[in-house]
């Protein structure tokens, strides 16, 4: 399955939006539960499938949601989960083999909707750069249209009901993917992710909550939404992004003023082992493609673009590798290909 997504780029990765140079993505996500069931945490088979059976039914009389496919775990296989999970459709605890759930995706993957995740519904919006505001419009627009047939679980005093108590409130989780390779490169980083936390954000790795930091890129989201409008959320998301921007822009600018040698030699050699190896690990691919991509950034290099370098950070993931070559491959193999396959794009 899926493999009509194999080699299309996703709408998140195109490199337009602003501050694309350094914020890759701006993704929205809501959680909603449907009244009078139990959450998923809790529910049983027959309240899973009751629950995916209404929100085929809404998605069905959507107005917002006329195109796309709706797709149920149980003709998933573990290939297509983890190619689902590389693209950021899907959180990486999702569509379990034993598990009834669902997901529903647009044709750009602007929108995925999960169903019996940790909540009946997660309804993710996403978009190149950063574009907060416009991600936001998008998530409410389709809460708001299956509203019309769905009953969401809301309390007058609390809010949007959960499964986890810090998702109480809105519902809402809004998170940015950047990419700050001049601060770590200066040993800036710890400090300015300390100061995020005490900000109350939380920084996570390439994949969210439980994953590494590959490629020296960071997701940064909202802790807490309970009290809070959804506005005030992503416009404080926002300003702080901006701050971290001027961190990042001045890290960089001392770089070059103070190891202009040392950073084109770094960034030279990442993009001549690209151009040239033979065998590559996922994680080495990730922090090679940092260097190239502050490279083009900083005008250093220009021999390839922004939008090359974010088609090779996902093409070069396992799941797409063996989708891109049609075959299951072992690691060693999913090296030779994947060294292949960044030559190729290169060239």
């Amino acid at each position: 399955m899926f493999d009509n997504m194999t080699e299309r780029l996703s709408s998140w990765l195109t490199a337009e939006g602003a501050e694309a140079g350094i914020v890759l993505s701006s993704r929205v996500r809501l959680a909603r539960n449907i009244k009078g069931l139990s959450f998923p945490p809790y529910a049983d088979d027959d309240c899973r499938e009751k629950v995916v059976d209404f929100v085929e039914t809404a998605l069905q009389k959507s107005r917002e949601l006329e195109r796309g496919e709706f797709h149920r775990s149980e003709i998933i296989d573990d290939l297509d989960r983890s190619f689902l999970i590389e693209r950021h459709l899907i959180s990486p605890e999702f569509m379990r083999p034993d598990t009834i759930s669902g997901i529903f995706i647009s044709p750009d993957e602007k929108i995925a909707i999960m169903v019996n995740e940790e909540d009946h519904l997660r309804i993710q919006s996403m978009g190149s750069g950063l574009t907060l505001t416009d991600t936001l419009a998008r998530a409410m627009r389709i809460d708001d249209d299956l509203a019309r047939t769905l009953e969401f679980d809301y309390d007058t005093d609390f809010g949007f009901l959960t499964s986890c108590p810090t998702n109480v409130g809105t519902g809402l989780r809004a998170s940015i993917l950047i990419h700050l390779a001049g601060l770590v490169l200066t040993k800036e980083i710890d400090s300015v992710i300390d100061h995020i936390t005490k900000l109350g954000l939380v920084v996570r790795g390439f994949y969210g909550e439980g994953s590494d930091v590959w490629g020296n890129l960071f997701q940064i989201s909202n802790q807490t939404t309970l009290g809070r409008s959804e506005s005030d959320i992503t416009e404080a998301l926002q300003k702080i992004t901006r701050q971290i921007i001027e961190f990042e822009n001045q890290a960089r600018e001392q770089l070059v003023s103070q190891a202009q040698d040392e950073i084109s030699d770094k960034i030279w050699r990442a993009y001549g082992i690209l151009r040239h190896a033979r065998v590559l690990t996922t994680e080495e691919v990730m922090n090679l493609l940092s260097a190239v991509r502050l490279g083009i950034a900083l005008e250093i290099l220009n021999e390839v673009s922004m939008e090359a370098v974010n088609k090779m950070l996902i093409l070069s993931q396992p799941a797409h590798l063996q989708k891109h070559v049609g075959r299951v491959l072992s690691p060693s193999d999913r090296d030779i290909a994947r060294a292949t396959l960044v030559r190729e794009t290169l060239a």
